[in-house]
């Protein structure tokens, strides 16, 4: 019995790790009110291995979460189908309103929304920057993916 075409595909730790470090845009999915999916597209950035983004406290992301952590997202690249690679994860959506976490995760993103250099998460900031990111940030939270279950491809493999 050969190995299943979902095994070879199938990315290594490392290789998923390298692959999110590299990308930066997340569709992220939870339950609404009546269960029903919502999805929405997100830069994020990595904290401590995870995915994390901003959105606004009273965004209806966040007003999910709260009733039920539920979420899932799916960072994926690819044209053809023989490019496609991504990585699902399942678990749960952890709200952080830290203004530190606030500010090392703001200013990634933010940097990224605005066109502007990327700083390193956690890298020391300029003053003006810093303080415009505190500003933008006033009225966000952050959002950490937990996984408990993560599911991958990379069809370059076959």
């Amino acid at each position: 019995m050969g190995t299943s075409k979902r095994d070879r595909i199938k990315m290594t730790p490392e290789e998923v790790g390298a692959f999110l470090a590299a990308s930066f845009k997340v569709q992220v999915a939870t339950l609404g009110k009546e269960r029903e999916p919502h999805l929405v597209t997100m830069f994020y950035t990595l904290l401590d291995g995870r995915i994390a983004f901003s959105t606004y406290r009273s965004s209806q992301k966040v007003l999910n979460l709260r009733r039920d952590p539920t979420m899932t997202c799916l960072v994926e690249d690819g044209s053809e189908y023989s490019e496609l690679r991504g990585v699902a994860l399942y678990g749960t959506g952890r709200i952080i309103d830290d203004p530190d976490t606030r500010l090392k995760v703001g200013a990634v993103v933010g940097a990224r929304l605005a066109g502007l250099p990327v700083p390193e998460l956690g890298a020391p900031l300029e003053p003006e920057f810093a303080e415009a990111i505190e500003l933008a940030m006033a009225k966000r939270v952050i959002i950490v993916m937990e996984p408990d279950r993560v599911a991958t491809w990379d069809h370059r493999k076959l």
